[in-house]
């Protein structure tokens, strides 16, 4: 049978991607669906971010119920102080939880996809996860919980993001057209170790906001006036002096303090490899490519998360910039996987001496391939 010619054909509710191979299935209502999800999931992150910056993650201290209620049937008298927070983040949670169990199913049942039926299961099992999660740091009175909490957050939200991304139109032109500019090896590489570092960044991120002591090293860039603070016991008994004596803060030790200076480090290493992968893209791919501005979109976001970082330290860490800061952080861990997905994506070997035109890039000489 002839197929069409290529292009989007409306059939029923679905939209197809005809190419020279077979029609690809897209369904927008559920691509929206996922959108919704991630979108949710990142607000999500955001309220557990002022749960922690306001110190509220005990202010209800029963679960599930919520001061012997019904989760869902608190009176309102309650819902004040930190309780208001940590309040409003389980019942957004349960939302999420509920969207994702919707989203788990509707791939199941939907999509031709088996992988994708299996990513929704993931999906759904990691919401479970975070809800037991949750429940157990309020009940166990561990903060050390609040870690993993806080890394499994992030990556559930990337792997929302992820499924937005392969109930796409976009991923479905992708699939279809073997003409797209392929992905060096070594630029996928670099993409996927950098992505891991800020990983990396944002579990040192949690550990530092879970151990409440407050602003370890309270200036910056310098540290207590120097580039490599002294971490002795006598240099610590002044640092903890002097906090006391201004804010009334919990004592610190040279392990917190260490622990800030290789979140500092770790910062401007990434904040070079971004840089480096927007250059290599820009280099190898061109500058029109999208994945080259995607990079260059990730370096800045990086910029802003440097800035935020500084700012919360200058504010002494006020709730809402440093919340602001842990968003930035899960969004350039975002864009930073959806990158190498893309990016793994296009590692097959081009047909042509052109990249995918639906990607809205130029034509390249085949001596750029």
């Amino acid at each position: 049978m002839r197929l069409p010619r290529p292009g989007w054909k409306h059939r029923g509710g679905i939209i197809f991607y005809v190419n020279t191979d077979t029609p690809i299935k897209t369904n927008p209502w559920l691509f929206w669906f996922a959108v919704l999800t991630a979108f949710f999931t990142f607000l999500l992150l955001g309220l557990g971010g002022l749960v922690t910056s306001h110190e509220a993650g005990m202010s209800v201290p029963d679960w599930p119920t919520s001061y012997g209620y019904n989760m869902f049937a608190l009176p309102i008298k309650f819902w004040q102080g930190g309780a208001f927070f940590e309040h409003t983040h389980r019942l957004l949670a349960s939302a999420v939880g509920l969207m994702t169990t919707v989203l788990a199913v509707w791939l199941w049942r939907r999509d031709p996809r088996r992988w994708m039926h299996w990513l929704g299961v993931i999906a759904f099992l990691g919401v479970v996860a975070q809800g037991v999660l949750g429940g157990l740091r309020v009940t166990l009175h561990m903060d050390s919980l609040g870690i993993f909490h806080g890394t499994i957050a992030q990556l559930f939200f990337v792997l929302t993001g992820a499924l937005a991304l392969f109930t796409s139109g976009f991923w479905a032109r992708l699939a279809a057209d073997r003409q797209c500019l392929r992905v060096p090896g070594s630029l996928r590489m670099l993409v996927l170790a950098t992505t891991l570092l800020v990983l990396g960044q944002l579990i040192l991120g949690a550990t530092m906001r879970h151990q409440h002591a407050g602003l370890a090293i309270p200036d910056f860039p310098r540290a207590y006036g120097a580039w490599w603070p002294d971490t002795s016991a006598v240099a610590l008994d002044h640092y903890n002096a002097q906090r006391m004596s201004a804010n009334g803060e919990n004592p610190i030790t040279a392990f917190q303090i260490e622990l800030q200076l290789l979140h500092r480090l770790v910062a401007l290493a990434i904040f070079f490899l971004v840089a480096g992968c927007a250059w290599q893209a820009r280099r190898r791919l061109g500058g029109k490519d999208p994945l080259t501005k995607l990079a260059w979109g990730w370096l800045a976001l990086i910029l802003g998360q440097v800035a935020l970082g500084a700012s919360t330290i200058w504010l002494n860490k006020a709730a809402d910039v440093a919340t602001a800061h842990v968003l930035v952080g899960a969004l350039a861990l975002m864009l930073g996987a959806l990158w190498c997905i893309l990016a793994f994506r296009r590692s097959e070997p081009s047909t042509e001496a052109q990249p995918l035109a639906a990607f809205g890039a130029q034509p390249v000489m085949a001596a750029n391939k």
